[in-house]
């Protein structure tokens, strides 16, 4: 797994935690026990910290770059394929859909689902518990059951998948 010091800051993985082979960690990046960084993905910590509580998980391909802010995705937080966030900050179990992007100082909420390809603006605060849709996201709502699942089981749906490719990668030699 590719990760580099900068500037004298360099990553914190805990032993628990599954970074993906191809993910790339840069500087003041913490990732605590059972996070995950999934293939592809980038975490730039250049000028404040990224921090992955407990459980939480970035997927593939998406980027993570912060300001003097930083940014911190909550436990069981999971941001989603192909997101991009910006110096924010992501509550306990929210959930980023795939493509969505995240501005800076934005700030989303505890069990809250951003839906797939949703812009946050900069400064947003999305409420705990809500569905935030659309480009930019303005409406709010309440979870429907569906999307409460997706929140409520997506923490355990992706430690158990990291610790299956923790075991069950290896790379092809063909």
């Amino acid at each position: 797994m590719p990760l580099f010091s900068f500037e004298g800051a360099s990553p914190k993985v805990h032993p628990d935690a599954w970074i993906a082979p191809t993910a790339t960690l840069i500087g003041n990046v913490i990732v605590e026990a059972r996070a995950s960084v999934w293939y592809g993905a980038v975490l730039r910590a250049d000028f404040g910290p990224i921090v992955l509580r407990e459980g939480a998980n970035v997927q593939d391909n998406s980027v993570i770059h912060v300001g003097e802010q930083g940014c911190e995705l909550g436990k069981g937080a999971t941001v989603g394929h192909s997101c991009v966030l910006h110096d924010c900050s992501v509550g306990t179990n929210a959930v980023i859909g795939n493509g969505a992007i995240v501005q800076d100082r934005a700030s989303v909420g505890s069990r809250t689902l951003v839906g797939a390809g949703a812009l946050i603006p900069p400064n947003a605060v999305v409420p705990d518990e809500s569905l935030a849709l659309g480009a930019p996201a303005k409406k709010f709502q309440p979870l429907t059951e569906s999307a409460r699942a997706w929140v409520e089981h997506n923490e355990a749906i992706y430690t158990q998948l990291a610790d299956r490719h923790r075991s069950g990668i290896s790379p092809v030699t063909e």
